[in-house]
């Protein structure tokens, strides 16, 4: 028999015929090419006829020979056929009659080669072939912003513009006068210097847009649970391929168009898509189509992966929407504000300056090199008035290039980008600018307790049945060891795979994984034969507002139907009528008994442990509901979660910081006391009626009496997702910068309400992760501690940079104003300018901005929202710096000559060197605002070495050797001796001036 392409032989699948291959075999490649006629009659919405039906029935038959002709070798592939796009368009137009014409979501399986419980093979080849076939779970992103629309930016400053025109005026009145080889120094040299101060500026923000771009990347790389080779496996979301089963749970992002295989209760978040906000139901029978990008809500189950990348509507949209951020952070906004003020300062001192230039230029009062009158009337040449005047231009406008400070937006961007990168390498990700800065000011961390305070490593360590304590499985009678098996094994969202060689593999929660262990070890359970024995008709899916779970189920062999809940230990006694006693004995939960059952649970979460309660009731053959009264207490298992190392020493040094802690969890009260206790939320003495309360009691309170309790609150117990988010919303009514941790899909709100959200990386779901500003990658309560650092050193950085550039910005606009107004002169040139203005705003930045936080941050109280940028203890240190700097430099101007007797060029080369020296001084001073050790961790920043190195370095060269460049005259070593000494001064004046105490205000 053979077969020959037809009209729709590019939809057919063709098969390897090699010996060497397993497709070769003559049964494997009958079996895919019955595949490939079964995708024939979708695409051409036939149905399979019976000849094809008959076919079918020949693949049990392994000895039946097909031979397959005309094989070219680019169809010798295993997918090779398949119509990608009509399988993609099944989902996206969610084409159910077209589904059920094709044979149901079980023959695309087939189709794609999947096994619908055990997933597909991570052979390599196959995993190759399909995505050489189907495609990657990529997309093309639009092309980021280049270097060369960076700068086009920077030459958009209106300054730099009319500073180049002078330049170019300068350069061709300069040539014509001096000839091309002596002409060009003037005009060349500004021309220079604003290109290297463009580039540097261009070349850094260039660096720093890449660097969010990748911190972006890392942020969607999302992991994902799969079914390969009959194990659940994470991988990455880039690594999914068509044929793949996905594992999904509550908050899970679907990672990419599929259908439903199998699950409970499943509720899909599609707002992000369609826009509509009520979850839609997921189920085999009615809607069985899974959209890439969406959320899960509710319920879990398994899909079958059938598009991927930009073959899915997910893919096509992100392919539109490009990561470059030009997201403001308020403290940016802050700065602009601010760097508007001085700008307009500059404005009128550069206008006055310029005034004051032309009138004495005009009126004769300005000399040249060889001591005449500049100007003399008509007798003037129209070259030489032209080029004074563009001199004189050039110098005002360049007194504005210096006086804006264009480095202060700069800084704050270096600074950002820097903390996001140390902060990832310190377990946290940044995934919006802002929070960097906000988390500085934060006043109250509410934190969780699972996984955050403790380790999140649960392990049974007791087990109570009715008020006994069981050490053995043979103390149970055999009746209700069944019932226990049953309600850990069905009961259940985790799994256990055993394998021939090695421990059987445990996946699910923390808390799943220690009652499946415990099951294992202590009630034998097997759970192979479990899931064969029993069949589950109903799942209820534990959610943090009920904090339980059930599952009603029925044996097979005898038809009983029991339902079965497991969930917080008092929630589910309450729903108890009865309890079983190790003889299998059912005894009667009177007042005396409800009474004891209480005080083992309390005494259990006294000692730490978490308290799960499991329950059961014979239930109705036909019944399709779980019950939730009159239920038979099956036993008690307590489970232990030690604290986190280093946890109390954390919640110690954030009360220190005046940072207060409070502990949101949904354990009991007692259980969160204890725990509070430990980890040093709690004092000894402290009054806990006042200070621990439950989520109901203070979700009931009316609203001033949660105001009013609200701040003396450490501990809230049995919390719901809602109770965080009243807490969160009362405190910021207090004025207080709240941050919140938060894990599951419910916590989004509180996570969203707060001022810093912080979800958990490896607990966390993906809807907390999105509503989340940074994610804790380590789930650790010491990274948000770290975080807290890095907040608050952000914001002291930046502070650093304004005092240190401000007080650059005060003695430059100073000098040159006095020298201009009382001798017709600016003593610093434009090229001279331009180089201070290089060291200030982006070297300066670079090496103040990326000093790493030091302990002394954490012994301060917060900075308050409103906090002013500029302190008292800043004016302070600036105007001493600025007064000293501005004495100096103006005694050179009029008295430099006559001190040094030196002639007006090495006197002005005296003054620039002595300015820009005077600012790599101040630098070191601006390390520290408040402390008088200037030189602490100074090693520790190799970064702001290199730089100080490397500005010494260029002044020297800039003086030595670029004489014509920079105007300047070449200093002798006494000239040299003489400018250190006068800028070294600066370190024992700063030292001096911190000694006067003043309001940091």
């Amino acid at each position: 028999m053979a077969m020959h392409p037809s009209k729709h032989s590019d939809s057919i699948m063709f098969l390897s015929n090699e010996k060497d291959s397993p497709l070769g075999k003559p049964h494997k490649r009958l079996q895919l090419v019955f595949r490939a006629i079964c995708f024939v009659s979708f695409l051409t919405k036939k149905r399979i006829d019976r000849n094809t039906l008959v076919f079918s029935r020949l693949l049990r038959d392994p000895s039946y020979v097909i031979n397959i002709e005309s094989i070219n070798d680019h169809e010798k592939q295993l997918f090779h056929g398949i119509n990608k796009e009509a399988l993609a368009k099944l989902v996206r137009e969610k084409d159910f009659n077209g589904l059920l014409q094709f044979g149901g979501v079980r023959r695309v399986g087939e189709i794609l080669g999947s096994h619908l419980k055990a997933g597909i093979t991570m052979h390599e080849n196959e995993l190759r072939q399909r995505k050489d076939t189907f495609g990657s779970n990529i997309y093309d992103k639009p092309p980021a912003k280049s270097f060369l629309s960076f700068v086009v930016e920077a030459f958009k400053d209106t300054t730099i513009i009319v500073l180049l025109v002078c330049a170019v005026l300068s350069l061709g009145f300069g040539i014509k006068q001096h000839g091309p080889k002596e002409g060009w120094y003037d005009g060349g040299s500004i021309i220079v210097a604003v290109v290297l101060v463009l580039a540097v500026s261009s070349i850094s923000n260039f660096k720093q847009s890449r660097q969010f771009l990748k911190l972006s990347d890392e942020s969607k790389d999302i992991k994902v649970e799969v079914m390969r080779d009959g194990r659940r496996q994470e991988v990455s979301i880039y690594d999914i391929v068509v044929g793949d089963v996905v594992c999904l749970k509550i908050g899970d992002q679907i990672p990419a168009d599929g259908l439903f295989l199998d699950g409970h209760s499943l509720q899909v978040d599609e707002s992000c898509m369609t826009g509509e906000s009520d979850h839609v139901q997921i189920n085999e029978t009615q809607n069985p189509f899974l959209v890439g990008g969406t959320k899960v809500m509710d319920g879990y189950g398994h899909m079958l992966v059938t598009s991927v990348g930009i073959n899915n509507a997910w893919g096509q949209i992100m392919c539109t929407i490009t990561d470059d951020k030009n997201e403001q952070t308020p403290l940016q906004h802050r700065l602009n504000k601010l760097t508007k003020y001085i700008g307009n300062v500059g404005l009128l001192v550069a206008f006055l300056v310029l005034v004051t230039l032309m009138i004495r230029y005009f009126t004769g009062h300005t000399e040249n090199d060889n001591g005449q009158k500049e100007f003399i009337g008509s007798k003037t040449k129209a070259d030489d008035i032209m080029n004074s005047l563009i001199r004189i231009i050039a110098a005002a406008v360049t007194i504005i290039v210096v006086a804006i400070p264009e480095g202060l937006p700069l800084a704050v961007t270096l600074t950002l980008a820097y903390s996001m990168r140390r902060m990832m390498l310190d377990h946290a990700m940044v995934r919006k600018l802002s929070a960097c800065e906000t988390m500085g000011s934060a006043t109250t961390i509410c934190t969780d307790k699972t996984g955050t305070l403790t380790l999140n490593q649960m392990q049974v360590t007791e087990f109570l049945l009715g008020t006994e304590i069981i050490m053995m499985t043979s103390q149970i009678a055999p009746e209700v060891l069944e019932l226990l098996q049953e309600a850990a094994g069905l009961n259940t969202t985790g799994d256990v795979y055993t394998t021939p060689s090695g421990p059987p593999e445990i996946c699910g929660s923390p808390t799943e994984k220690a009652i499946l262990s415990w099951a294992m070890t202590s009630l034998l359970v097997n759970f192979n034969e479990i899931k064969q024995e029993y069949q589950i008709l109903h799942v209820e899916v534990f959610n943090s507002q009920k904090k339980r779970s059930g599952v009603l189920v029925t044996k097979t062999s005898t038809g009983k139907v029991h339902t079965h809940w497991k969930g917080a230990a008092e929630m589910i006694l309450a729903m108890c009528s009865t309890y079983y006693v190790k003889s299998g004995l059912v005894a009667p939960i009177d007042h005396e008994e409800r009474e004891e059952l209480e005080l083992k649970i309390k005494y259990m979460a006294s000692k730490s442990l978490r308290c799960i309660a499991f329950a059961y009731k014979e239930s109705n053959a036909e019944s399709q509901i779980l019950e939730e009264s009159k239920l038979t207490l099956l036993g008690l298992v307590g489970l232990k979660d030690p604290c986190r190392p280093g946890v109390k020493e954390a919640v110690e040094s954030c009360r220190a910081a005046g940072v207060s802690i409070k502990m949101i969890t949904g354990d009991n009260v007692f259980t969160a006391k204890s725990i509070a206790f430990e980890c040093g939320i709690l004092q000894p003495g402290e009054d806990l009626n006042i200070a621990v309360i439950e989520g109901p009691a203070f979700r009931n309170y009316s609203k001033e009496e949660r105001m009013e309790v609200v701040e003396k609150i450490r501990v809230m117990a049995r919390s719901s997702p809602f109770d965080k988010l009243l807490m969160v919303e009362c405190l910021k009514q207090k004025g207080h910068v709240v941050a919140v941790t938060g894990d599951g899909t419910n916590d989004a709100p509180a996570l969203k309400a707060a001022d810093i959200g912080l979800s958990m990386g490896i607990q966390g779901t993906e809807v907390a992760k999105e509503s989340s500003d940074i994610i804790i990658l380590d789930d650790n309560f010491n990274t948000v501690v770290t975080v807290l650092k890095w907040g608050r050193c952000v914001f002291n950085n930046i502070q650093k940079f304004i005092q240190f550039q401000l007080t650059v910005n005060v003695a430059a606009l100073v000098i040159n104003f006095v020298a201009a107004a009382s001798s017709g002169e600016v003593p610093l040139t434009a090229v001279q300018l331009l180089w201070v203005n290089l060291i200030m705003d982006t070297l300066g930045a670079l090496a103040l901005a990326t000093e790493r936080p030091s302990s002394d941050l954490m012994s301060k109280k917060p900075v308050g929202r409103t906090e002013p940028l500029i302190t008292g203890v800043m004016w302070r240190n600036l105007i001493a710096q600025a007064l000293y700097q501005v004495t100096v430099l103006l005694i050179l101007q009029f008295k430099g000559s006559a001190i040094f007797h030196v002639n007006k060029k090495v006197k002005d080369t005296l003054i620039f060197n002595t300015f820009v020296l005077c600012q790599i001084f101040n630098e070191f001073n601006a390390r520290n605002l408040e402390k008088k050790n200037i030189f602490r961790g100074i090693l520790k920043n190799r970064l702001f070495i290199g730089i100080v190195g490397v500005t010494l370095l260029l002044q020297v060269i800039m003086v030595e050797f670029l004489r014509r460049f920079a105007n300047t005259e070449r200093l002798n070593w006494m000239q040299w001796a003489a400018c250190i000494g006068i800028s070294s001064l600066s370190w024992p004046i700063g030292w001096i001036i911190k000694c006067i105490p003043i309001s940091n205000k």
